[in-house]
């Protein structure tokens, strides 16, 4: 049985050489695939997530933790059913703003839990904490070395386009980025692949000709399987789905992802 379980990781590349099981981001950053990185073809365009790849959601994070009573250990299943409400609004030919889908998550979290909000109270408590988050502390140094090294930078979010807006109003963000691109023109969210490929309509691309940057494992799933590029950023808390393709860039931070993409030629 021992065996054949080492088999099966050894096929999905998850065993190193001396034998150890290791993550997916681990790979991702061996030597021998930074070396690999020297020669690579710069994308034409990158296209960044927004919250939690650009922007620090500690600070919501409390807010929306408060809106709970405190309940800390409720943060991921909110997270992950705002996601999970954002699919189901696609997939069935809808569409919401993403701040709004947010809130009638929080209403649902909290019913679960013997918790009471009202809708314009969830609303209140997600649209204010979304618009008010910080840039993680590397960011402007990274995005300023990108911008200086001649890349063209364009953010695409499922945020709304007036949300991502007052975001880098708030944030300090906004002079950095040739473009902003949100999912509210086309209505549907990341990561379905009809996202991607307008996106890349939108700017004139191929699909090859784009590289996602983020760190959430569906978006870097969604772009990799339209034909997109990709790197990862490993915030705390967020892996890479083993099941999508490797993508070819997977550091902790925006700036290690920098240094890389500068080599490019």
């Amino acid at each position: 049985m021992k065996n054949n379980r080492r088999k099966f990781i050894k096929n999905l590349g998850l065993v190193g050489a001396t034998g150890v099981v290791m993550p997916n981001a681990a790979i991702a950053g061996t030597q021998e695939n930074k070396n690999d990185m020297a020669d690579k073809t710069r994308p034409k365009v990158l296209f960044f997530d927004v919250n939690e790849t650009l922007l620090d959601l500690t600070d919501m994070k409390k807010q929306v933790g408060e809106a709970l009573e405190g309940r800390e250990d409720l943060l991921s299943l909110w997270f992950t059913t705002m996601l999970q409400y954002s699919l189901v609004t696609t997939a069935s030919g809808q569409y919401e703003h993403f701040g709004y889908i947010g809130a009638a998550a929080l209403q649902m979290v909290a019913a679960n839990n013997g918790i009471t909000l009202t809708e314009e109270e969830a609303r209140n408590v997600i649209v204010k904490a979304l618009r008010g988050l910080p840039a993680h502390p590397e960011v402007k140094e990274a995005l300023s070395l990108l911008k200086e090294d001649g890349y063209k930078l364009v953010s695409f979010t499922n945020s709304s386009n007036e949300g991502v807006k007052k975001q880098f109003e708030s944030a300090g963000l906004t002079a950095f980025f040739d473009e902003r691109l949100s999912v509210e023109d086309i209505g549907k969210f990341k990561p379905f692949t009809d996202a991607y490929a307008w996106a890349a309509r939108k700017m004139g691309l191929k699909p090859e000709e784009c590289m996602l940057v983020a760190a959430h494992g569906w978006d870097v799933a969604g772009a990799l399987w339209a034909g997109w590029r990709a790197a990862f950023i490993g915030r705390p808390g967020q892996q890479i789905f083993p099941l999508a393709p490797n993508t070819e860039i997977s550091e902790p931070d925006l700036k290690k992802v920098a240094d890389i993409l500068v080599t490019y030629k």
